[in-house]
C-alpha cells in the first residue's frame, strides 16, 4: 500500500479537545454504514414498490420529474449546502463554548425563508414542470405531485439544519437514521394509497417523509440545547478560530469578557460570502439531474424512469463509500479550527483513499453484472424485461462516472470545512455541469438514455479533476501526487475485477436465477480485486489503518 495510507502515528502530546476519543471514527462510523445500509435497503424497496406498481411509463416519468424538487432539495438542504455551512459554523461555537447563540440566530430565520419557499413552489408548480421537462405530453400529473412535495423545501431543511447540529456534537445516530424514517414514510403511504391515488401516492409519501426526518431527530438537538454552554474557561474555548473576515474581526473593546462579540463573530461564520458560494455548489452539482430530465423528457416514454433506476441502483456504492467523510466531516472542521492543518491532511488523505477503493470495488461490481441486479431487483408487476434491459445498459454507462461522483462527495467537505468563502468549487462543477450539457445535446439524438447517462459521467468526472488539483492550495494541503498514484493502482484492480466477475456470469448457466449470479459476483469480485490490489502493490489488508 503507498504511504498515504501509511500515515504516521500523530503524537500523543497536545491538549485533550485536539481530536475525538481513539477509536471514536471507527465506532461512529460503523453506526453510520449500518443505519446507511439500512436506509439504502429501504430506498430499494421504496423503488421496487415503485416499479412495481407504475412500471416505467407516462405515470412514473411524471411523478420523478416531481420529484426532481426533493431530489434538489436533498442536495441543498441536508447532504451538501446546510452541512457544509452549518458543521464548520457549529463547530467554531462550540470552540468559543456553545452552540445556544448560533441556534437563537439562525433556526428562526432559515425556516422564515424555507416557508416562504415552499408557498412560492406550491404556486409556481405548472411553470416549474414545464422548464424541468418541456418534453412531457400532458404535465397535469406532474404538477399536481409537484405541488405535493413542495413541502420538502421546508422539512428537507429542518432536517439539514437538525443533522448539522447534531453531527457538530458528534451525534451520529439520529441524522444516519434519516433516510431509514423517509424510506418507511414513503413505502408505508404507497402500499396504503396507490390504489385510490395512483402514482399520487408517491409524492404524498415523499412530502410525509421530509416531515419524519426532522421528527426523528427533534429529540436529541432539545436535549443538545438543554445543556449548558461551556465556561469560557473550559479548553475548548481556547481553540483558535476558522478566520471568516468581516467586520467583527476587528480588535476593540467588544472583545472584553462578557461581551457578545463571540456570537457575532460565529454568526459571520454563515454570512453570505460562505453561504453563496455553497449554495450555488449544491444547486449546480444537482442540475446534473435537471439536465439528465430536460434532454430525456423529449425521448419515448420511460427512458427517465430507465435513467432515475439505473442511477439509484449505480450510486449505492457511492453513498457507501462516502460514510466514512460524513463521520469525519466535524474531525476535519474542528482540526482546521484549531489551526491543526497537519491533522487535517492526514485526515482527507485517509478518506479520500477508503473512499475510492469501496467505490471502485462497488463499481466492479455494477458494471460486471447489471442485468442481473437489475433483474433481481425490479423485474416483477409492471417492470418488463425490455425496462431490465434497458436499465442494465444505462447503468453500466452511469457507473464509469461513479469514482468521480464519489470524489466530488469527499473533496467538497475538505473546501468548506474551514468556513472560509472560496469559490473555485463552483468554477469546478460549472465546467463539469458544461461538459455534461454539450455532452447531453450532442449524444441524446443518436445514442438517446445512453448519451444522457454519458453526459452525467463526463461532466462529474471533470469536476472531480479539477476539484483534487485545487485541494492543496486552497483548502488542505493533500499530497496529490501521491493521493492519484495510489487511485490508480485500485483502478486496474477494480478492472481486473471487472473481468471476474463478468466471467462469472457468463460462466453460470443462462437458466440460472439472476439474484443466485448476482450473489455469485459478490464473491469473485471483492476476491480479485483484493488480489489485484496486491499484485499491483496497493494490498486491501492496509486499508483497516486508515479509519
Amino acid at each position: 500500500m503507498t504511504d498515504l495510507v501509511r500515515v504516521p502515528p500523530r503524537p500523543r502530546s497536545g491538549p485533550r479537545h485536539a481530536g475525538p476519543p481513539r477509536g471514536f471514527v471507527a465506532r461512529a462510523a460503523a453506526l453510520t454504514a449500518g443505519l446507511t445500509a439500512a436506509g439504502s435497503a429501504l430506498g430499494l424497496v421504496r423503488d421496487q414498490v415503485i416499479a412495481r406498481l407504475f412500471g416505467a411509463g407516462a405515470a412514473s416519468d411524471a411523478f420523478l420529474v416531481a420529484w426532481t424538487v426533493p431530489e434538489l432539495a436533498a442536495t441543498v438542504l441536508i447532504e451538501d449546502a446546510m452541512a457544509l455551512l452549518l458543521v464548520p459554523a457549529f463547530s467554531a461555537a462550540l470552540a468559543k463554548g456553545g452552540a445556544h447563540a448560533l441556534v437563537r440566530g439562525t433556526l428562526p430565520r432559515i425556516a422564515a425563508l424555507l416557508a416562504a419557499a415552499t408557498a412560492g413552489l406550491y404556486a409556481a408548480a405548472p411553470l416549474v414542470v414545464r422548464l424541468l421537462a418541456p418534453g412531457l405530453a400532458d404535465p397535469r400529473l406532474a404538477v399536481t405531485c409537484t405541488r405535493l412535495t413542495a413541502a420538502t423545501l421546508l422539512t428537507f431543511g429542518l432536517a439539514g439544519y437538525l443533522s448539522a447540529a447534531l453531527r457538530a456534537h458528534h451525534r451520529f445516530l439520529p441524522p444516519a437514521a434519516i433516510y431509514v424514517a423517509y424510506n418507511a414514510a414513503i413505502i408505508t403511504t404507497l402500499l396504503a394509497f396507490h390504489a385510490r391515488w395512483g402514482v399520487r401516492a408517491a409524492a404524498a409519501g415523499v412530502a410525509i417523509g421530509g416531515a419524519t426526518m426532522a421528527l426523528v431527530q427533534l429529540p436529541a438537538f432539545f436535549r443538545m440545547l438543554r445543556r449548558p454552554p461551556l465556561p469560557a474557561a473550559h479548553p475548548v474555548a481556547e481553540l483558535p478560530r476558522a478566520h471568516v473576515p468581516g467586520p467583527a474581526d476587528a480588535p476593540g473593546p467588544a472583545d472584553a469578557p462578557g461581551s457578545r462579540a463571540p456570537s457575532r463573530r460565529v454568526g459571520a461564520a454563515v454570512g453570505v460570502g460562505v453561504v453563496v458560494p455553497v449554495v450555488v455548489f449544491a444547486v449546480e452539482r444537482q442540475a446534473q439531474v435537471l439536465a439528465e430530465r430536460f434532454f430525456a423528457a423529449g425521448l419515448p416514454a420511460g427512458a427517465i424512469s430507465h435513467l432515475n433506476y439505473a442511477q439509484k441502483i449505480a450510486q449505492l456504492p457511492m453513498v457507501l463509500s462516502l460514510m466514512v467523510c460524513t463521520v469525519t466531516f466535524p474531525v476535519v472542521a474542528r482540526a482546521l479550527a484549531a489551526g491543526d492543518r497537519e491533522r487535517a491532511r492526514q485526515r482527507v488523505e485517509r478518506d479520500l483513499t477508503l473512499a475510492c477503493v469501496l467505490v471502485l470495488l462497488g463499481t466492479a461490481y455494477v458494471v460486471a453484472c447489471a442485468p442481473q441486479i437489475v433483474q433481481a431487483l425490479f423485474q416483477r408487476g409492471a417492470f418488463d424485461a425490455a425496462d431490465t434491459a434497458a436499465t442494465a445498459a444505462v447503468m453500466r454507462v452511469y457507473a464509469l462516472g461513479l469514482l468521480g461522483q464519489s470524489l466530488v462527495g469527499a473533496l467538497i467537505r475538505a473546501y468548506f470545512s474551514a468556513g472560509r468563502p472560496t469559490w473555485y468549487p463552483v468554477a469546478a462543477m460549472s465546467a463539469g455541469l458544461g461538459l455534461t450539457v454539450v455532452t447531453d445535446a450532442a449524444a441524446v439524438t443518436a445514442w438517446g438514455a445512453y448519451g444522457v447517462a454519458a453526459g452525467n459521467a463526463a461532466g462529474i468526472s471533470l469536476t472531480a479533476a479539477l476539484l483534487l488539483r485545487g485541494l492543496p492550495a486552497r483548502a488542505v494541503p493533500v499530497r496529490v501526487r501521491a493521493l492519484a498514484s495510489a487511485v490508480s493502482r485500485y483502478v486496474l484492480a477494480a478492472a481486473a475485477a471487472t473481468g471476474a466477475g463478468w466471467c462469472t456470469t457468463r460462466l453460470l448457466p443462462s437458466s440460472a436465477p439472476a439474484a443466485l449470479v448476482a450473489a455469485a459476483c459478490c464473491l469473485t469480485v471483492p476476491l480479485a480485486f483484493a488480489a489485484a490490489a496486491a499484485a499491483v502493490g496497493a494490498p486491501v489488508r492496509s486499508l483497516p489503518h486508515a479509519a
